[in-house]
């Protein structure tokens, strides 16, 4: 790798508090092999180092790299089929979603995660059909994208060994469903064949194959509590810590996995997996929209992390998270864009103002959230539910120079009064048109709105090439049952709760 220094009018280097960075004007950041080695002021850098190469021309904000906390996919749900709605239906209508090339799909977004700023991204792979082979074949597909395109991700899958369609056994549910469904319904099923030991062979074997990668780790997750079943989460425990690598699990989402976890073990779904040994620094729970009071001290005493998915929550009917009550008990929190952001796209500068704008609630005190806040959880917050947490996430000398640079006339022009701090108008003003420069290690991925290691243009006709063949036959009879199957998902949650609890029940989608 080479040496270079990265020049900025702002050089915004770290979040110190909420509200509050630290700004260093005219500065500059040297970086050798993919290191950040020193930051200065740029004249004095300049004239110390005259021989080495100048990335940008003094007008720009440089700044750390954005990490996307909890991923998914490539194309939208939207985009393949599947429409908004309340969870718990989604996954019926998930089912239409075709099969994608996952080296294709997942640079299709990781086009959209880098052009806005974002370096690192934790791709939570999952719902994938098969056995372990054709699994393993999926997982390294879908690093080899990330690979490719020069971004770092942090990969795990999503194991779930029980309850894949509602909150309950999949026979059990088979046999409440007309006879004449249950056929397509059982294969569907079937075509999930992963368990907990295939799981951690999975990621054991993963470790092996990207041994050494700095650019490459692994993580394991447990999908959610009602996906897992016990023997899967005490498996998982032991492996996270015989390991000692991080989990990323869902939790919490909606009111009815409250229920569930309330039914299952006769508390909160945070107790439940205390019993596992699972509440440590190790483990990142994402959405937890539906956390209690109890839950969140409990996650603060223990160093549980938390990935807020705002848009997400707001797409799919989740709730709003407990952001304010988290921030104000020390939980470290990151921002995940999930399955797509408030624009079906994949946009980290304005998940920032999704997030900075959803928890204002009514009053005068300063329990909102901050600029330095949303800053941290972007970046530093973002690292640390990820195996990278003491590598990236601050430009600081030792750590990696991952950075992204924005234009600051798209950010000030016409007009920024000069009393408008630099982090403000940055997180309320950036738009990904401004993104300049986005650099991993040191290397340029991204300038001038062109990607130097992929041709964007030739992958996207690759991908829609493909996906213009006509639908196959297992295609074909996923999309039916996901029509066929969706009134009796409707069924199973109609009574989930007692009157008492007043929750509104779902109403017919107008086109499911």
């Amino acid at each position: 790798m080479t040496s270079s220094i990265i020049r900025g009018k702002y050089v915004i280097t770290r979040a110190l508090g909420r509200h509050t960075a630290q700004i260093i004007e005219n500065g500059a950041i040297l970086q050798r092999g993919g290191r950040i080695e020193e930051i200065s002021d740029f004249v004095a850098l300049a004239a110390k180092y005259p021989n080495l190469p100048v990335i940008g021309t003094g007008n720009h904000v440089v700044m750390p790299g954005f990490v996307n906390g909890h991923h998914h996919v490539g194309l939208t749900p939207v985009q393949l089929g599947s429409p908004d709605m309340p969870l718990e239906l989604w996954f019926a209508t998930r089912m239409v979603t075709r099969e994608v090339d996952p080296y294709l799909d997942t640079l299709y977004s990781a086009f959209e995660m880098i052009a806005s700023g974002v370096t690192t991204v934790q791709h939570i792979h999952g719902w994938v059909p098969g056995d372990l082979p054709k699994i393993e074949h999926a997982a390294n597909e879908v690093i080899r994208g990330y690979e490719a395109i020069g971004m770092r991700v942090s990969y795990c899958y999503a194991l779930r060994d029980q309850n894949h369609l509602v909150y309950g056994p999949n026979d059990a549910f088979t046999a409440s469903v007309p006879d004449d469904i249950k056929p397509a319904l059982q294969r569907h099923f079937g075509r999930f064949q992963l368990g907990a030991a295939d799981l951690v062979q999975l990621f054991e074997q993963l470790r092996k194959t990207h041994h050494g990668k700095s650019r490459v780790r692994l993580q394991l997750a447990p999908a959610n509590l009602h996906w897992c079943s016990d023997a899967a989460l005490e498996l998982l425990a032991e492996t996270s810590a015989r390991h000692d690598v991080p989990m990323h699990m869902h939790l919490l989402e909606t009111p009815y996995q409250k229920e569930y976890a309330k039914r299952r073990g006769g508390g909160t779904a945070v107790d439940y997996l205390a019993k596992f040994g699972l509440l440590n620094s190790r483990l990142t729970l994402g959405h937890g929209v539906w956390l209690s009071e109890g839950d969140i001290e409990c996650l603060a005493g223990n160093g549980v992390h938390v990935c807020h998915n705002c848009s997400s929550n707001f797409r799919l009917r989740s709730g709003i998270a407990p952001l304010n009550r988290l921030e104000e008990k020390g939980v470290n929190v990151a921002i995940g864009i999930d399955e797509a952001g408030i624009n079906d796209d994949r946009d980290m500068l304005q998940e920032m103002r999704m997030v900075l704008r959803a928890h204002r609630t009514p009053g005068m005190g300063d329990d909102v959230p901050g600029m330095g806040q949303v800053l941290r959880m972007a970046t530093a917050g973002g690292a640390l539910t990820t195996p990278y947490g003491s590598e990236i996430g601050t430009l600081t000398p030792g750590m990696a120079a991952d950075l992204v640079m924005i234009n600051w006339s798209q950010i000030s022009f016409p007009y920024l009064d000069e009393e408008t701090p630099v982090l403000d108008a940055v997180l309320q003003r950036a738009k990904t048109q401004g993104v300049n420069t986005v650099m991993v290690e040191g290397e340029i991925l991204y300038q001038d709105g062109k990607f130097t290691r992929i041709d964007q243009s030739a992958m996207l006709h690759e991908l829609a090439g493909r996906l213009r063949r006509p639908l196959n036959a297992e295609e074909l009879e996923r999309r039916n049952l996901a029509h066929l199957i969706l009134p009796h998902v409707r069924a199973f949650y109609k009574d989930y709760f007692n009157p008492a609890d007043h929750v509104p029940h779902y109403r017919q989608s107008s086109r499911f």
